[in-house]
């Protein structure tokens, strides 16, 4: 399971014009299911990236100190098979690691549930397997990718 963490000012989907999940201050989470990814392992992703120290700390002293869970900010979480393709070869990717949307969404919909278990107040998803518009207002830049 990957997750492609980028830390944003706002951050918003929209299908078909339509909103479908926005956030403020808080984590924007790309999430990429592969074959052998399990509900254990989405439930240990969530608690990284609940946990995971990427924004200052309050005084500003330390750039990467404080976590979603330690300011209680937010996270948007949208789905995206295209961070499982094989790309290391060729001019066309593979998507063959990718799990099958009967695999992929009940671990998409864990991984947001445990967003939620851990304490994160707002926890905003996309449309799983929509074609989705997603706009965002980057924080940094900073973007971290976390990998199971």
């Amino acid at each position: 399971m990957i997750a492609l963490l980028q830390r944003v000012d706002r951050a918003a989907v929209h299908v078909d014009s339509q909103l479908v999940g926005a956030i403020g201050r808080g984590l924007l989470v790309f999430l990429g299911v592969k074959t052998s990814d399990s509900l254990q392992e989405a439930r240990r992703l969530a608690q990284r990236v609940a946990q995971y120290r990427c924004f200052p700390s309050e005084d500003g002293s330390k750039p990467m100190d404080r976590s979603l869970l330690d300011l209680g900010l937010s996270a948007l979480v949208v789905s995206q098979f295209t961070l499982c393709a094989q790309t290391n070869k060729g001019r066309r990717p593979s998507f063959d690691p990718a799990a099958p949307p009967e695999q992929a969404e009940p671990l998409y919909e864990a991984f947001m549930q445990a967003l939620v278990d851990l304490g994160l107040e707002q926890v905003e998803g996309g449309r799983f397997g929509a074609m989705m518009k997603v706009s965002l207002i980057n924080d940094g830049p900073v973007t971290f990718w976390l990998e199971t």
